[in-house]
């Protein structure tokens, strides 16, 4: 167990109006990207797309959300989060409404490019603005709470789809449109809210003491090749490569792996979605609770962030059985402790670039994080299609693979970062 300084105490709130913040723009980002997902049965059909079709489809964005990763890192810390995600919310906003012009697979391909790229600036200004915000022994779970908004707009692309083309007739074109004018009045609201807590005029000088008693920053000179010099990088990267495929197989394939498997269509019959969904948020929320609450007894980060990681890791272990299971709602459950299991994985994973990095290179190295999660999943993107059209549709081996990377992962992390100890100099 590790001992702290005497901390201040933890009065005012407003701080978790800026996560609520982060929130709301999380949900926008999971609706403009999941909603392609959802519409990829119908527009196979129409379009006479085939596995590999689509396949490329999301290897294009897998790519472009990897480079984008490396561009928005860099431009969040040297802009701050207020310009940095403000230009990456114009970006994919505008990819968004792209789609509703496409008609071809390269098209939608097009589309897809200027999404990712906007769309990698979400997560560095996610984690730049809670190390803003929160304390280290506070900020897993506030990160818990603004990923666990990833399913929220997953659950809420349904309804959204429902609305549009079911209640108000319009196509799925239009649909792309209009829905971009979420993307218009987050912008709005972005530039309107954010502030760094010094500047807000918000924070007492109680909460400005909580936020900030984690021991001062030295570090000043950053830049890319001092960044990437540390084995810490990489011990971030690494795991971002190894996991990340696996929420984009969930995100990309799940609608396709009830349809083919089951006969359901995710965004006419909610409820198995909602139901795995919130699953992962409950997973999302606990395991960023979890390590802080660890860190707040009095453990180490070191053992909070890893021990969590592993529990959270086992939780993907029962996605082995999916594929043998005739009872869809069964399947469910099991997909959806996975789903908790990554979300949970996925909050702790977040807060380590600041555990170990000082503010000013936070966006970067969630940026390369974000590249090599990027090409994990371009790799997934290019490989899940093709072992699917030589397999007639079988998951079992996609699945069974996905259960082992969580392990590798903490491995991975604790052969580069043994101490997760905090970079001095950058």
């Amino acid at each position: 167990m590790t001992d702290y300084a005497a901390a201040p105490a933890k009065t005012g709130r407003y701080r978790w109006w800026i996560i609520a913040l982060l929130f709301l723009a999380t949900t926008v980002n999971y609706i403009d990207r999941t909603m392609l997902g959802l519409l990829a049965p119908d527009l196979g059909r129409e379009l006479q797309w085939n596995e590999s079709d689509y396949g490329r489809i999301v290897l294009a964005f897998q790519a472009a959300y990897a480079t984008g990763f490396l561009i928005m890192g860099g431009l969040i810390d040297r802009f701050g989060p207020k310009i940095g995600y403000a230009i990456a919310i114009t970006i994919w906003t505008a990819g968004h409404v792209a789609h509703g012009f496409a008609s071809s697979v390269t098209g939608f391909m097009a589309a897809r490019v200027v999404l990712g790229i906007g769309e990698a600036g979400h997560f560095p200004a996610v984690v730049r603005s809670s190390s803003e915000w929160f304390p280290q022994k506070e900020r897993a779970y506030a990160i818990g709470w603004v990923n666990s908004a990833t399913t929220i707009g997953v659950i809420l692309t349904a309804p959204t789809l429902a609305l549009f083309m079911g209640v108000l007739g319009f196509g799925w074109r239009e649909t792309f449109i209009i829905t971009g004018l979420l993307g218009a009045g987050l912008l709005a609201a972005w530039l309107w809210l954010y502030s760094n807590p010094r500047d807000s005029g918000q924070v007492s000088k109680a909460e400005l003491a909580w936020i900030e008693h984690d021991p001062p920053e030295t570090v000043a000179q950053l830049g890319w090749s001092r960044i990437a010099r540390h084995r810490s990088t990489w011990a971030y990267a690494s795991a971002k490569f190894l996991t990340d495929p696996v929420w984009f197989l969930m995100l990309f394939w799940l609608p396709k792996y009830f349809d083919s498997t089951f006969g359901v269509d995710l965004k006419v019959i909610l409820l198995p979605m909602i139901v795995m969904y919130l699953l992962s948020d409950l997973g999302s929320i606990g395991g960023g609770w979890l390590s802080s609450r660890l860190l707040q007894r009095g453990y180490s980060c070191n053992f909070a962030r890893k021990i969590t990681m592993l529990a959270s890791g086992a939780c993907v272990l029962p996605l082995l059985l999916v594929t043998s299971l005739d009872n869809m709602w069964l399947a469910v459950a099991l997909i959806g402790l996975a789903l908790a299991g990554h979300q949970s994985f996925s909050s702790n994973l977040l807060s380590l670039p600041p555990d170990m990095f000082p503010k000013r290179a936070v966006g970067s190295v969630i940026g390369l994080g974000g590249f090599a999660g990027g090409v994990g999943g371009m790799i997934m993107a290019a490989s899940v299609g093709a072992i699917l059209d030589v397999t007639g549709g079988n998951y079992t081996l996609i699945f069974a693979a996905c259960t082992v990377v969580y392990f590798l992962a903490v491995a991975s992390i604790h052969l580069l970062a043994p101490k997760l100890a905090r970079v001095e100099e950058v």
